[in-house]
Formats: C-alpha cells, sequence, structure tokens
C-alpha cells in the first residue's frame, strides 16, 4: 500500500463535492483551530447550518459568492494510516477544464451523484475524463441520501447505471450524507443493508499501482551541458524506469546508442538512479543529441502521425485548417490536427507532427503518452491530449553509425530556427576538426 494516495472529486454541480472534502477534513481533524473560526464566522447567514464544510475548499470569492467550485483547491491531510493530497474539482459545465487538471495526477477519483437526480451528462462526462486519464480506482459517493430517507433502492439502481460508464475499472459504491457524516469517516446506523467501508476506510486501505521503476526507460533530455572541452552531460528527469551505469541507452529519434558512462548529480556521482529523479548523463561515444530526444534501453515508438483522445479547453474551437504547437515531454513541434472540437469538448483526433515525436501509448506511460496543445498566436494552452496509438507513418530509426555529412545534416533539421541550425552546426564543426 503506497503511503500517499492523490485523490480528485468528480460530478455534476451541486452534488455536494467540497460539502464532502470539508466534513472528511473536518471530522478527521485535519484543519486547524483558526480555519475552524473562519469558516464557522462565515457560514453566518447560511442556510448549511452552524458549520458550512464547502468553505474549507471554496477559497475564492467568487466561488462563496455563489456557492460552487471554479478552480481546482488542493489539500493536504494525513491519518496514522496514509497521507493523502485532495483536489477538489469543478462540476459545473463552463470548468470542465479545471476538473481535467485536477484529475491529471490523480490516484482515486471520487464520483459524486446526488441521490435525488442520479446520473446526470456532467457526471458521465467526468467520468469519462478520469477514465481517460488512467484512473483505475472510483468511489461512486452517492451522495445526500437522507434527501432520499436512505431507500436501498435509490443506491442500487445508481450503482447499477455506473456499472456500464465504469466498464473495466474498480468501483466501490457508498451510500452518504456529507451534511450530516453518514459514512465518510465511519458507517453509519442509518445504513444498516450497507455493509461495506466507509469513505475514510476506503481510502485507507485502496491499493493502487504507481511504481514508476517498473517501466520501461523514459529519459527525455532537457539541457546538454558543457561546461568545458572535458564534459558533455545530458540533463533531464527519469520519467520512468532504472538507469545504471554501464547500461546501452538508444537515443530517439535518431537511433544511435552509448554506454552511460557517468550519473552525475549535485550531491555526487551515482551508481544507478530512478524515476523521478533528476540526473545528468554522460555518456562513452559522443553522439548526437539535443533537447527533446529521448534516451532509453527498449525504444518506444517513433512517429509523426498519432490517434489521441483531445480535452479542448479554449473558447476557440479548435480548427483543423491551422497549425498549432504540440509540446510533449521536453520537445514542441507544429502539428495538425484533423478533427474540430469546441470549448469542453471530448474527442478522438487524428495529429500530424511536422518533426517525428518520441512517445509512447497513454496507458502504457502517462508521462509519454501525454501532451498539450499550444496555441501558436496566443500561447494559451488550448487542449490536453492522451495518446491512443500510433498511425501508419512510423519513422524508421537508424541504427548503423552516420556520416559526418549525416550528423550535421540532422543537426540542421533539429533545429527550431535557421540561427540555432547555423550555431549548432558550428559547434559540431568546431569537435569534428578539432
Amino acid at each position: 500500500m503506497s503511503g500517499l494516495l492523490r485523490i480528485c472529486t468528480a460530478g455534476s454541480v451541486d452534488d455536494g463535492k467540497s460539502t464532502l472534502i470539508g466534513r472528511l477534513l473536518y471530522d478527521s481533524q485535519s484543519v486547524y483551530e483558526d480555519q475552524v473560526h473562519s469558516v464557522e464566522k462565515a457560514s453566518k447567514n447560511r442556510n448549511a447550518g452552524p458549520i458550512d464544510f464547502s468553505l474549507f475548499t471554496d477559497g475564492l470569492r467568487a466561488e462563496r459568492e455563489q456557492g460552487i467550485t471554479i478552480d481546482v483547491a488542493y489539500r493536504y491531510f494525513a491519518t496514522a494510516r496514509r497521507k493523502f493530497i485532495l483536489a477538489d474539482t469543478p462540476g459545473h459545465e463552463q470548468y470542465t477544464r479545471n476538473m481535467a487538471t485536477g484529475a491529471s495526477t490523480a490516484d482515486v477519483a471520487i464520483l459524486l451523484v446526488d441521490a435525488r437526480h442520479g446520473v446526470r451528462v456532467q457526471s458521465r462526462r467526468h467520468a469519462r475524463i478520469a477514465r481517460l486519464l488512467g484512473i483505475q480506482d472510483f468511489v461512486l459517493a452517492i451522495n445526500k441520501m437522507d434527501l432520499v430517507d436512505f431507500d436501498r433502492d435509490v443506491y442500487e439502481g445508481i450503482r447499477d447505471d455506473f456499472e456500464d460508464i465504469l466498464a473495466g475499472a474498480r468501483s466501490h459504491a457508498i451510500p452518504l450524507s456529507a451534511l450530516h457524516g453518514d459514512n465518510v469517516i465511519t458507517r453509519s446506523e442509518r445504513t444498516p443493508w450497507f455493509h461495506g467501508p466507509s469513505l475514510l476506510e476506503y481510502l485507507e486501505t485502496v491499493h493502487v499501482t504507481r511504481d514508476l521503476t517498473s517501466l520501461p526507460l523514459r529519459f527525455p533530455v532537457q539541457l546538454v551541458l558543457r561546461p568545458n572541452h572535458e564534459f558533455r552531460g545530458y540533463a533531464g528527469q527519469i520519467l520512468s524506469g532504472t538507469v545504471r551505469v554501464g547500461d546501452r541507452l538508444v537515443a530517439s529519434p535518431a537511433g544511435r546508442s552509448a554506454r552511460v558512462s557517468r550519473i552525475v548529480t549535485w550531491d555526487g556521482e551515482l551508481d544507478y538512479a530512478f524515476a523521478p529523479m533528476s540526473v545528468t548523463l554522460t555518456l562513452d561515444d559522443e553522439i548526437d543529441i539535443s533537447r527533446g530526444d529521448m534516451l532509453s534501453v527498449d525504444p518506444p515508438t517513433v512517429g509523426t502521425e498519432f490517434e489521441a483522445e483531445v480535452v479542448w479547453m479554449d473558447e476557440r474551437p479548435l480548427d483543423p485548417g491551422r497549425v498549432y504547437l504540440i509540446k510533449q515531454s521536453t520537445r514542441t513541434v507544429t502539428a495538425e490536427i484533423h478533427h474540430g472540437l469546441v470549448l469542453n469538448q471530448i474527442g478522438t483526433v487524428n495529429v500530424s507532427t511536422a518533426r517525428p515525436l518520441v512517445f509512447d501509448r497513454y496507458t502504457e506511460n502517462r508521462a509519454t503518452g501525454s501532451f498539450i496543445i499550444i496555441d501558436p498566436a496566443t500561447h494559451f494552452t488550448a487542449g490536453a491530449g492522451m495518446i491512443t496509438n500510433p498511425l501508419q507513418h512510423v519513422v524508421r530509426q537508424v541504427t548503423a553509425p552516420i556520416s559526418a555529412a549525416e550528423r550535421l545534416a540532422l543537426l540542421a533539421r533539429h533545429a527550431g530556427s535557421d540561427a540555432e541550425a547555423v550555431e549548432a552546426m558550428r559547434k559540431a564543426l568546431e569537435e569534428l576538426l578539432s
């Protein structure tokens, strides 16, 4: 069982997400006394009783005035058994993009449903986004059961409706009342027919798999360090896997390989390093590597076309006739997206990039299977994508030694501008002639 669990809430507006989190924090004694006094003071003249639990997370003035969540609110709390990072995400359709942000790093999603209304459109949309983002464990929190007299048939009907929506995932349905605390911390006497764990008991015991070191090595180069003529290092963060001195690594997309000679950190050299450490690698052969290249043992897919699921976040619709920027890991390229989308829409698209990307399917590796779409005119993050499949135009990796002329050609193609190409070729010529 992992010592840290990342949680996000999801569901339609007014289903009680903020109230549930506030109750969870309050009853688990994870809020400070001054916070309690502040919320009690702010709760006056409101209809939520002596204390409005939603105010523990709804911190923006607009949120408190409107009674809705707008931004993602992150809260940290801990019990004797586990530590938690909890993201309270908005339920309103207008802020679907904020929900996707909060769910992108979560291990478990709490899907809230108002027992009076059942499954609504936004509930289905949030469940789909959470599944697309790779979340496998769900709590189906059927809230406001006190308003339907804790009717078992209502609970079972909503639970059955969600079986198709969460097909293939692990889900645990809980009947609860966030306002009164039923089945939040301990099991309630008002649901004698429910024999499962309470919400906190489930969160303390659920087992999630998030071992990045068990995945294949993925090391995107963020910076080439050359403080002098005797040292050339490649700095970056290990996204997944483990690297050891002596390992033979392949540099994608070019496909050249070399062995790791040193693993350098601020605190000294290491014999091995693992995700998510940030290190500098030196190799025994000065092969052509630049920012955006990927070092790996088992090469990932290298290609210019792939299929992806995209959540569109820009008020300006996705225009298949425009060119966008795709940022994936440390590499940024221009791309065309062959399908239109509008704000908060989720859709399957085909993406064609001007230069090769090095990627995995999102289901295999979140870090190398995800990307963001940037509007080049405004630099606004217009969308977020998850790669589902490579398409037919996969770039063949070069494994044979290349000549000096081919190396110079690669440098020119990898450069982001004419000025960068000239400078890269100048440095390469100096090395060849020295």
